[in-house]
């Protein structure tokens, strides 16, 4: 496929439109991030008019990261409940005799 039949998909952010490529399955998942990051970029925005709209990004992405670090460590930390709660489950039902 070329560059040129690629499909692509139209977002906006901090009322900036911008072409991405972007396979069909995939769009609705990237309007949804899109959206996601225009709320953050709009939200740093309204604290700070003064800041460019690269340093605006570059600050909505940290945020966006930090964010998404903390979530998979939460995940992280339930996994290893469930693991150790698996464990003493197992321990209290002792041996299951297959029959």
């Amino acid at each position: 496929m070329t560059d040129a039949s690629r499909p692509t998909t139209e977002i906006t952010l901090l009322g900036r439109s911008y072409v991405i490529a972007c396979p069909p399955d995939e769009q609705e998942s990237l309007l949804r991030s899109a959206r996601y990051l225009d709320r953050a970029m709009h939200g740093i925005h309204a604290q700070a008019k003064t800041l460019g709209n690269e340093k605006i990004a570059v600050m909505a992405a940290l945020n966006i990261t930090h964010e998404l670090l903390q979530v998979l460590e939460e995940r992280k930390d339930q996994e290893r409940g469930l693991s150790q709660l698996h464990a003493r489950l197992e321990q209290a039902l002792g041996p299951v005799d297959e029959k």
